[in-house]
């Protein structure tokens, strides 16, 4: 039976809470619901380190997406407040999801999830994403392989990079969060500001041009971010290291480096706010700031996960 006007003329609103190993592509949901970057992406796993909303509307419902640092058994301090973060924010929504990457199949990192799921009785949605890069054959076994597993609500397959199939899953999270006013702002996308977004994608940057570990020993801070009379913004970002070796390395050759990553960062911010931006990166050494509790605080995150 279709909707009635009335039905449809209901407001919904609420949080879904994306879950799942790193890389699975749950920066790639937020982002592609949302039309614009609002988590950051790269290849390396591990690459959001704290919780992001990403906003927008469906139908008729205003879907919050709580895109949640990767799921791993954790090594380090900070490992450990990601990982709190992630299931924290389980409790905070009004869906689950967890997002498997299709290709990757059922590991033992997403094993450990559903496990978990199970234990604490939390009903989730189950999506494979990147469904472009398996063949239909191997996607049902492993559908039916994941489901024998755990008690899923419901399944879902696409590909949040193409939009293959995407909007089946956005229209089952629209039509069953709950009756409710919206919580944000019609054209709202993010509730993280704007300086701190543009802080993370120069942190995005570092992930895709650094190589090795590096991007994981340092830490990026907006440190002044101000609208000037012509309508452009002047921007001051810090980039944190541990060592000065490190700092040689973020520069560059003749300040190569951070001059390539400072253009890619510019041209991405830019588009982002539809305004010239006047962007200014510094490289500073601040020893053991992974065990610094201010940074944690600034993230969300709880020291003492």
């Amino acid at each position: 039976m279709s909707d009635t006007p009335s039905q449809k003329s209901v407001k919904r609103c609420g949080f879904v809470a994306l879950i799942g190993a790193p890389n699975a592509g749950k920066s790639t949901v937020t982002n592609n619901f949302v039309g614009s970057k609002v988590s950051i992406v790269s290849p390396k796993v591990q690459t959001t380190r704290t919780q992001v909303k990403g906003i927008g509307i469906f139908d008729n419902t205003q879907i919050i997406f709580i895109d949640t640092p990767g799921i791993f058994k954790p090594k380090r301090r900070l490992d450990r407040a990601m990982v709190a973060s992630s299931w924290s924010g389980v409790g905070d929504a009004d869906i689950v999801v967890l997002v498997v990457d299709a290709k990757r199949g059922f590991d033992d990192e997403t094993k450990a999830i559903v496990q978990k799921l199970n234990k604490n009785k939390i009903k989730a949605v189950l999506l494979l994403n990147k469904i472009d890069l398996i063949q239909k054959q191997k996607l049902l076994a492993l559908s039916a392989e994941i489901n024998q597993s755990g008690c899923f609500e419901q399944t879902f397959m696409a590909s949040a990079l193409t939009g293959e199939q995407i909007d089946d899953f956005y229209q089952y999270l629209a039509d069953n969060l709950p009756e409710s006013p919206w919580y944000y702002d019609e054209e709202q996308i993010s509730d993280m500001p704007l300086k701190l977004l543009a802080a993370e994608i120069v942190r995005e940057k570092l992930f895709l041009y650094l190589r090795h570990e590096l991007p994981y020993a340092l830490t990026v801070e907006p440190e002044l971010w101000e609208r000037r009379e012509d309508g452009s913004v002047r921007a001051e970002i810090t980039i944190y290291v541990e060592r000065d070796s490190q700092k040689v390395i973020v520069l560059g050759k003749g300040g190569s480096m951070i001059k390539k990553i400072g253009q890619a960062a510019r041209k991405e911010i830019e588009e982002l706010l539809e305004d010239r931006i006047h962007l200014f990166l510094f490289v500073k050494v601040r020893e053991n700031w992974i065990e610094d509790p201010a940074r944690y605080k600034d993230w969300g995150l709880n020291f003492n996960a």
